[in-house]
């Protein structure tokens, strides 16, 4: 996924087909369990439903509907960017 790149709290995005986790770690590795539940509800603040995952609930979880489109992709995607640069996700890479 592209979007590890510039948000290097992703530490692993994996799944197949449409059904996908995205972990969420520091630089160390460490579960960010209070960051993806912050991610999971700013998510549904914008219509967008996914869930918390994992033994330490760390990775976010997309399990769209067989209806989901490009369209409802690109917006997934563009909220997904727009909560992931919000103040409360960043995290010190030093």
């Amino acid at each position: 996924m592209e979007m590890a790149t510039d948000f290097p709290i992703i530490s692993d995005v994996r799944g197949s087909g449409l059904f996908l986790g995205v972990e969420l770690t520091d630089r160390e590795l460490n579960p960010l369990t209070e960051k993806t539940h912050y991610l999971v509800n700013r998510m549904r603040d914008f219509g967008i439903l996914t869930s918390s995952d994992g033994p330490h609930e760390n990775v976010l979880k997309i399990k769209p509907p067989m209806v989901f489109g490009r369209e409802q992709a690109e917006t997934l995607l563009h909220r997904l960017r727009q909560v992931l640069t919000e103040d409360y996700m960043k995290i010190d890479l030093r």
